[in-house]
């Protein structure tokens, strides 16, 4: 016979395994641009290509872009810090879908939001979630230290963060494709 009781266990292992899928992949990216890593471009063309998007100092904004990749993915993956990495996951999928993705709508066929609105939700709901029983905050024993009042604070300052990026950008003169 069923029963409506949530089963912790089974929720826990649902949340490693969205964590650990969703984190890896984010940090892979990442090391795709800072390293070149996975068939990526590397850090000077990805640095150029940030440029013709309309960010000033390319490089510089690369480099913070995929570090932020690389340690949100790994704080996800991991389950460690609460909100930290879904949102800072978030602030750099908000820049990435305003300057990259959006003129192409919502697919990724087509280049669209798609993937930047799955792994910006993904980061979200994860920050709203906590990371279950299998994760180093459970582990550590900091799980119960994450208020929901601290998450919405976390994922507010990562929609500031990226909205504030997008604010230091200059528009380009010519439409940018990747």
């Amino acid at each position: 016979m069923g029963t409506d009781a949530l089963d912790l266990t089974m929720l826990s292992i649902g949340l490693l395994l969205a964590r650990v899928v969703i984190g890896l992949l984010m940090a892979a990216h990442g090391a795709q641009t800072l390293f070149g890593w996975f068939g990526g471009n590397g850090l000077k063309r990805t640095g150029e290509f940030m440029a013709r998007l309309g960010f000033e100092r390319g490089r510089a904004f690369a480099t913070a872009a995929s570090v932020g990749e690389i340690a949100s993915g790994l704080l996800i993956a991991l389950g460690f810090l609460g909100p930290v990495g879904p949102a800072v996951m978030v602030s750099i999928m908000i820049v990435a879908a305003v300057t990259v993705h959006w003129e192409h709508g919502l697919f990724a066929q087509k280049n669209g939001i798609e993937l930047p609105l799955l792994y910006g939700t993904a980061g979200a709901g994860l920050a709203m979630t906590s990371f279950g029983r299998y994760s180093l905050d459970a582990w550590l024993g900091i799980t119960g230290h994450w208020p929901l009042g601290v998450t919405w604070i976390a994922l507010a300052l990562g929609i500031v963060g990226g909205i504030g990026n997008l604010a230091l950008r200059r528009r380009p003169t010519s439409t940018v494709r990747s």
